[in-house]
This record gives C-alpha cells, structure tokens and sequence, in this order.
C-alpha cells in the first residue's frame, strides 16, 4: 500500500491531540519541548490537507470546532492504539507507566480517593497522575482524560461505568444552630429551617434532599440563605460555622459527628444514598497503568474487580 501519512504529518497529528487536550498552543508546546509557532504552523499543516478549521482560536484560549472534536475522538483513539502495540511489542505492559489524566469529585477526591494515591504510587511508581478535583462533570474524550469518577449518569453512551460506592446522606447542623432555630423532627419540618444549598453546576438548581419516608423514597425542596456554586466543600465549610442545616454524605462528616461539633438529624428518615461511580472508554486495548489503577479503586471501595 502507498503511504498516506509522512512523519510530519503524523508528528502534525499528534500535537493537535495535544493541543486539544492542553486546550493552548502554548501549554501544547511546552508538553512537545517546541516554540509555540511550530505547534501552531503544525495545525495550519493538518487544516489545510483536511480542508477544515480545527480550532477557534481567541486571544485568550483555543477551543475545538465541532469538526476538530470528532478529528481528536478519531485521533486520540488512533494514537492510544499506536502506543499500545508498541508497548505489547517491547514487552512494556509487563509493568505499568506512563500518565494518567484522571478527573475526581471534590469531595470524594479529598476524603475517600487522595488518601489511597500514596498506596497505589508504591505499588507502581512508574505511574504519574494528573489529577483534576471538579465537581463538574468533564467530557471525557473531548478533555482527553483517561477516567473520571462521577456522582451523575453522563449521557455518552461510549463510556464504560463501574460502580465505586453508595455514599449515604445524613443532615447535620451544629449543636449552636440547634440551640438557636430549634431541631427539625420530620422532613417538613424543614421549611422552617435555613438549608444550605448547593447549586448544581450544569443546572444551576439546588440539590433536592432525599428521603425514605414510611418506605417510600422521596425528595424535598428546601430553601435558606445561602447559595454555593461549584464547590460542595463550601457548604460543608458553612455547616461546621453553624450558618444552617446541611444534607451531605456521611464520610465527609463522620470525625464532625464522632467528636460532637456536628450533631445529626431525621434519621428516621434516612437510608438514602448517592452512587459514584468510575467512567472510562470502553476499548479493546485498555493501557495497562488504566487497568491497574481501576481494579486497585474497586478493590479499595470493596467492588469486584
């Protein structure tokens, strides 16, 4: 067959998957040890065979077109391929290495899946991770991230999901607050209460809390003063200064409730919980250093691997 690709366009390729991650010409060409104009005349190179533009380009950021997003899909799954028949070929896959681009939930990341890196390090150092903590849910592919752990469904029909965890939820307010408004005894007690909201991202509506009253699962609007965005973490902040009551999971607040400087309430009413779980693309050839460190988290949350 005649060749359809020279060097410099596969090295064209492989910096505008680059570029498309790091979302920069710049940040693209300092990963690739280049100039920024190099970078940026390889892209000009593969838009001009292609016939299309692949980014948008502002003062301030480079963003995919609809075009150049479904060019990277294809690309990035090309050069993974790539890699991993070399690596089977040199005998590389006898150990794990290389980078994983790993996107986690705030609050999970901090309490539960930070403190088990050190762990997962020492059985393979030769493994570097690249850690987002976001409570917003990235896409996946498009962000060129290798796993994502999530507390929502993500629509993308591509995505593998595993389930990590069922976090349960308790509500929980300081003895301070208690002495001040009182202590609700029912859900619809609430209504007289300051409830901490937090927004959804995406959205921008509060998080309903849940319940299981008599059996039955139900969710209750709540309202208070105090609005947060994006950070989940900052309501737990405001919960523990007895700015109002507060439904979060229970592994963000358990030392909060063992030393008594949050008390909980409604537990006839609780039971309720939320899954996370771990997203990647389903693939034939999954790298290694991707597999081993999904089966060490199913293993750490008590999941079959």
């Amino acid at each position: 067959m005649s060749r359809q690709f020279d060097d410099l366009m596969l090295g064209s390729i492989e910096l505008f998957c680059l570029t498309a991650e790091q979302s920069s010409f710049t940040a693209a060409a300092a990963r690739a040890g280049l100039t920024p104009a190099a970078v940026s005349r390889a892209i000009s190179r593969l838009e001009q065979r292609l016939g299309v533009r692949l980014f948008s380009r502002t003062t301030r950021q480079v963003r995919l077109t609809d075009d150049g997003r479904a060019y990277f899909l294809q690309c990035r799954q090309a050069l993974n391929q790539l890699a991993e028949a070399e690596r089977e070929l040199s005998g590389q896959q006898q150990k794990a290495s290389g980078t994983l681009r790993i996107s986690l939930p705030t609050p999970l990341g901090h309490y539960r899946i930070l403190p088990l890196l050190p762990q997962f390090r020492a059985q393979h150092p030769e493994v570097q991770l690249d850690l987002q903590l976001s409570d917003r849910n990235v896409d996946l592919l498009a962000e060129g991230y290798d796993l994502a752990v999530r507390g929502r469904a993500q629509p993308d029909s591509s995505l593998v999901a595993r389930k990590l965890i069922d976090a349960e939820l308790v509500v929980v307010a300081t003895p301070g607050y208690f002495a001040r408004a009182g202590t609700p005894l029912s859900p619809d007690a609430l209504a007289g209460h300051d409830c901490l909201q937090f927004l959804l991202p995406r959205s921008g509506q509060p998080v309903p809390w849940l319940f299981r009253r008599d059996g039955v699962d139900v969710e209750v609007e709540t309202s208070g003063q105090i609005h947060t965005r994006e950070q989940l973490l900052s309501a737990v902040t405001l919960v523990r200064h007895g700015a109002g009551l507060l439904q979060t999971y229970r592994f963000i607040v358990e030392d909060d409730l063992a030393r008594g400087s949050l008390h909980e309430v409604l537990q006839d009413y609780g039971g309720r919980s939320r899954p996370f779980s771990l997203l990647y693309a389903g693939a034939r050839h999954m790298p290694l250093r991707l597999r081993v460190f999904i089966d060490f988290l199913l293993r750490a949350f008590g999941q079959a691997v």
